[in-house]
């Protein structure tokens, strides 16, 4: 179910008043559970299988740790390990099998391997960060092991943000799943003004101008340099309004459920530099990779060479996510 499918307008429809008409946080978590449940089930349904086996894996994982401190780093290992593993099946399979039969091919090895065809699962990448920054976060001691499972439940599968982010913390989307949570119309009326806005950069600028990008990037005989130059230039408001249009949609529709996301563009196109440009655009994923690989890899306290080392191992990883 996409955000900008008449679809979905109905399901956020039904489900705001379906929301706001029970009074207890309890219930209020159990529909939130059902809608991300129907949300993202929605085309495939067995695709609800990866999602909640993954947050069954990092919620058994939190509380392993929590339960024994001795043997945490393990049971971080095995979260870091499954997230990181379905990833990279669903993602780099096919992938690395054509690439194999092409290297053979080459060397004049026939081989009668063949790709499989993987689907990539909408919203992977996103849930399954998600997901493992949570046990690496009670690893930490900078959350706290949950124990209510329906809660967890809401915060792993919690549908305005699972399939395009911004990736949330268990310190900020959890803590407020925890609340309860009244109904206000300032915060309301801002959900809905930025959800429009979103709208409008995802269909009115992204979708417009894919067609054109598309048709410059895809001519048989090369373009003339002002037509790719148009063409790059259009592609980076594309890429801009495809992104921030869905996390300003997924933060407004989180408002209206009375919900507060983080803020993930910061207009990047503003920037100065290119380092102040990487810290105004995907806010979550650049600070969850600053917070869970940069940092942890060194960061920049252990001189030049090792900082640029540390600077490339996160950005091809991050490529790679």
């Amino acid at each position: 179910m996409l955000f900008t499918e008449p679809t979905f307008l109905a399901f956020i429809a039904i489900v705001f008043v379906a929301y706001w008409g029970l009074r207890q946080r309890v219930a209020q978590n159990v529909l939130l559970v059902i809608a991300g449940a129907a949300f993202y089930g929605w085309v495939h349904p067995a695709w609800l299988l990866l999602l909640y086996g993954t947050a069954g894996l990092d919620y058994l994982m939190g509380r392993r740790i929590e339960a024994d401190r001795r043997n945490g780093r393990l049971y971080v290992a095995l979260s870091v390990l499954g997230n990181l593993g379905l990833l990279a099946y669903f993602k780099y399979t096919d992938f690395l099998v054509e690439n194999l039969v092409a290297a053979l091919a080459q060397l004049g090895v026939r081989t009668n391997l063949s790709t499989i065809g993987v689907l990539l699962p909408v919203g992977l990448s996103f849930y399954t960060f998600q997901s493992m920054a949570y046990t690496i976060d009670v690893y930490r001691g900078v959350s706290r092991a949950r124990r209510n499972l329906l809660d967890y439940a809401v915060f792993a599968s919690f549908f305005p943000q699972l399939v395009a982010g911004p990736i949330e913390r268990a310190g900020n989307l959890l803590v407020q799943v925890e609340r309860d949570r009244s109904f206000r119309a300032r915060q309301v009326w801002r959900g809905l003004v930025l959800a429009l806005w979103g709208g409008f950069k995802k269909v009115a600028i992204a979708d417009m101008l894919a067609p054109y990008v598309d048709n410059i990037f895809i001519m048989v005989d090369p373009p003339a340099i002002l037509a790719l130059l148009s063409g790059l230039y259009a592609f980076s408001f594309q890429i801009y309004g495809d992104f921030s249009g869905y996390s300003d949609i997924a933060r407004g529709v989180a408002k209206l459920l009375g919900f507060e996301l983080m803020i993930n563009f910061q207009a990047p196109y503003l920037s100065r530099n290119i380092t102040e440009f990487w810290r105004r655009w995907h806010i979550s994923l650049s600070t969850g990779l600053r917070d869970y690989l940069y940092i942890p890899l060194g960061g920049s306290r252990k001189g030049k060479r090792r900082t640029y080392i540390n600077l490339f191992i996160t950005m091809l990883l991050g490529g790679l996510w």
